[in-house]
Parts: C-alpha cells; sequence; structure tokens
C-alpha cells in the first residue's frame, strides 16, 4: 500500500498545477467557433421530461439574465469542458449559482448556512463550481443595477473569500474540517449593514417558522374528513391512480436505503396522500412528487419530496463517477457537501426504470433576496458563499492542493472575476437568444407561473 502524501508534497501538487493552467488564465473566455446554440442544448434536456411543463421551465428562464443562468446549467458545463481546467478534483455541487444557497435545518434542529441543490452533483475540477458562482455574482449585482466597479469587486470577493477559506482550511485536522460548518447565528456578527442585518434577522426567523406544521395549513385541506395535498394547476396537482400506486409500491426500495435506526423512524409515519410538483428552473419538467405522511396523528405531518435525477449536466464532459445510480449520485454528494444532511435522504428505482431521490420538504429554510441587495449587502452575502463553498470542497477534494494551487496572493480572484464579467455578457446574450426563440415560436414559454 501506498503511503500518502505528506502536506509538502501535496502543496507541491498543487503549485505544479499551475503549470498546466496559470492562475491567470482562468480569466479568459472565449466561446469556440464550435460552441453550440444554448436553445438546441436545453432542448436536449427537454427529452422525456413532461411535455405540458416545458413552457413553464422557459417561461422561468426567459424572465431575465440572472433566471436563465440559473436554470442553464447544462449550457454551462458545455462552456467549462472547452477550457483546460487544474485537474484539481473535488465532488462538485454542479450548480452553485447564488439562490443555491441558503439556510437549512440540521438533524439537531440547528440552522446551518450551506448549498440546498446537489441534483448536479458530480465529481470535477474545483473552479467550475468558483466560476459558476463567480458568474452568478456578476449576473445578479447587474440586473440590481450595480456599476461595473462594484459588480467586478463582489465577483472578486466570492473568488477571495474561498481561496482564503480554503488556505485556512488546508492547515487543520481531518476531523476539523470534516466538522466545520456556518451556524446560522453565526452570520449576524459578520453583517456590517444595518439594513442586511435585517434582512438576516427575518429571513431567520421565516426560516424558524418553515416547519411541518406550518406546511400543513399552507399546503393541505380536508376533503371530507381526509386530509389532502391542495392542487394548484399545473405547479401542484394530485398524482393519478398509477403513479400513487408506484409510489406505494417502491416505499419500500427507498426505506432500504436508509440506516436501521431511520428506518425505524420513517416506519412509525403512514402513507396519506401523493400530488405532482413543479419545481425550480432548469428542474421544471422531471418528474417530482410530494409525499404526505402522518405519524402520531394528523397534527404530526412529514413531508417528502420524491425526484426525478438525471444524468449530471457535467458527466457527459468528465471521467465516470463512482455511482450508477444517477439517486445514488444525488444523495452521496450531498452528504459529502453538506456539513450536516437530510436524515431522509435516499434513493430508489421507480416505474420504467427511472431513478429517483427522496428528502425532507419542509425542514425550516430559507434563502436570501438577492434582486433586494445593494453593493454591501450583496458582498456580504456573496462571502459568505465563497466561504460555505470551500468548506464543501475542503471535505471532498485535496484542500492542501488546492490552497498551493489557489496562493496568497489576489491572481486566481482578479482572474476568476474577469471570467465572471466576461461571461455574464454571454449569458446576457444566451438569453437574448431564448427570448428570440420564444418570441418566434420555436419554443414555447408560459410568463409569471
Amino acid at each position: 500500500m501506498t503511503a500518502p502524501a505528506g502536506p509538502a508534497q501535496r502543496v507541491q501538487r498543487g503549485r505544479a498545477a499551475r503549470k498546466r493552467v496559470p492562475r491567470s488564465a482562468h480569466a479568459l473566455w472565449i466561446p469556440s467557433v464550435e460552441r453550440p446554440d444554448p436553445v438546441a442544448v436545453l432542448e436536449r434536456q427537454d427529452r422525456d421530461r413532461l411535455p405540458e411543463l416545458l413552457p413553464v421551465r422557459y417561461g422561468r428562464m426567459a424572465a431575465s439574465p440572472f433566471a436563465f443562468l440559473r436554470g442553464a446549467a447544462a449550457v454551462m458545463a458545455a462552456d467549462l469542458a472547452a477550457q483546460p481546467h487544474s485537474g484539481l478534483t473535488v465532488q462538485l455541487c454542479g450548480d452553485a449559482h447564488l439562490l443555491n444557497f441558503g439556510l437549512y435545518s440540521s438533524p439537531e434542529r440547528s440552522l446551518l448556512f450551506d448549498f440546498n441543490d446537489f441534483d448536479e452533483t458530480f465529481p470535477g475540477p474545483f473552479e467550475w463550481d468558483v466560476k459558476r458562482l463567480a458568474a452568478s455574482v456578476a449576473v445578479a449585482a447587474r440586473e440590481n443595477g450595480h456599476g461595473e466597479a462594484k459588480v467586478r469587486r463582489a465577483a472578486q470577493e466570492a473568488v477571495a473569500a474561498y481561496r482564503t477559506t480554503m488556505r485556512r482550511l488546508a492547515p487543520r485536522g481531518e476531523l476539523d474540517v470534516w466538522h466545520e460548518r456556518i451556524d446560522a447565528d453565526r452570520l449576524l456578527p459578520l453583517v456590517r449593514s444595518a439594513r442586511l442585518r435585517r434582512h438576516v434577522e427575518s429571513s431567520l426567523t421565516r426560516a424558524r417558522r418553515r416547519t411541518s406544521l406550518q406546511a400543513l395549513g399552507k399546503l393541505t385541506e380536508v376533503v371530507d374528513g381526509r386530509r389532502r395535498i391542495i392542487s394548484d394547476p399545473p405547479l401542484l396537482e394530485p398524482a393519478g391512480a398509477s403513479d400513487t400506486a408506484a409510489l406505494r409500491k417502491i416505499f419500500c426500495d427507498y426505506r432500504s436505503t436508509l440506516s436501521e435506526e431511520r428506518r425505524m423512524l420513517l416506519d412509525r409515519y403512514r402513507f396519506v396522500d401523493v400530488a405532482r410538483k413543479a419545481v425550480g428552473v432548469g428542474s421544471v419538467g422531471t418528474r417530482c412528487f410530494l409525499v404526505l405522511l402522518a405519524g402520531r396523528d394528523h397534527d404530526d405531518p412529514l413531508f417528502l419530496q420524491i425526484k426525478e435525477a438525471r444524468r449530471s449536466v457535467l458527466e457527459e464532459h468528465l471521467p465516470g463517477g463512482p455511482y450508477v445510480h444517477p439517486g445514488h449520485r444525488v444523495v452521496a454528494g450531498q452528504r459529502l457537501l453538506q456539513a450536516e444532511g437530510d436524515i431522509f435522504l435516499g434513493w430508489m428505482t421507480g416505474p420504467q426504470g427511472r431513478a429517483f431521490y427522496w428528502r425532507r420538504l419542509r425542514d425550516p429554510k430559507g434563502s436570501a433576496d438577492v434582486a433586494g441587495m445593494s453593493p454591501a449587502d450583496l458582498v456580504a452575502y456573496v462571502r459568505l458563499c465563497g466561504t460555505a463553498l470551500a468548506r464543501a470542497h475542503a471535505r471532498s477534494g485535496d484542500r492542501v492542493a488546492i490552497a498551493g494551487y489557489l496562493g496568497d496572493t489576489d491572481t486566481f480572484d482578479r482572474a476568476v472575476a474577469d471570467f465572471a464579467l466576461s461571461y455574464a455578457d454571454q449569458t446576457a446574450v444566451d438569453h437574448a437568444t431564448l427570448c428570440a426563440a420564444v418570441a418566434a415560436g420555436v419554443v414555447r414559454a408560459a410568463p409569471g407561473i
């Protein structure tokens, strides 16, 4: 058995990667002449999605350049894959834009700040997540009307927070890094702006109120003496008899992917109702269901979300990952990246061989109102996102080598900020291309849903 490399060797490995891709080279964004049409990339994803929901997807993406970026992870994955990369691999989120960070509840009921979306998670070069985060910062800042100097500063601060956090974690012990987390109560001391402080306090309050009981009143009603999920077509509709029967049947397969004590906990609940749900932006059209379970009585609800897991948008551009089952890939990626995981995370194969994963729907959680942030507030927020991203990467990749690659100067920060501004330009062009396709009737969009 080969002895593991020591810290000095790992630092050297990171510095050697600069010869393959100098840090300054990350500034470049020059689209290839063979770059595929972005609408064509999106339409390829439509295959085998629910056709009646596709207009919702395109309506949401056409709303703004930032909404387009959110739904266009496949477009950006192809763009990143066309560039040289560091070769320093981590478990990528795969879709690390600003709104995929937020508050959620740990199993111990503590509020944490972290990633909250893992549909595209896959092993790959660490900088792909950093570049997607920085690009989303630039697009959001421009939509907020910030001047270009402030747009650049926000993007650079997100990258700087990533770099400094990775360097802070590099010399620490393995268990210390594994248990690193960002407690929500630690957010307020980091916020200097009075306005953002009020926003964070409000977000914490709302997150703590978002419980299963609160969801029971919002998402369900009593019909003929029986509790049912409220219908709100096309976003939330009763599942058909065949879907309901299939979900009941495969419940045991999902249950088997949980640990023994969690299976025992789940067994205390009974199946009440199920509905089909449209979620997100890029995910709209994939199959997703909301299941209502009841524990001790009807006032003890548990909402589980069953979401179709497809190939990550990164898979066609990277070597094969360790998981054959897409649902297993999502669950394993979330468990690796999040500081504290959902106790009901599991996966199984559904009808027609489709892969799904299960998770708790209504844990206390909250996300930032990025659209309402001033330049100072946005900088404070993106620093948190950069910090959380580095913490996640440090668990799954060689943090010592990555820190060695990044170095103690701002060379990497400035380069990725340059990339972010250029890619924000590209996103505006791609968004306009989608809007033109909608106007020409090439794709149908249902605005405002």
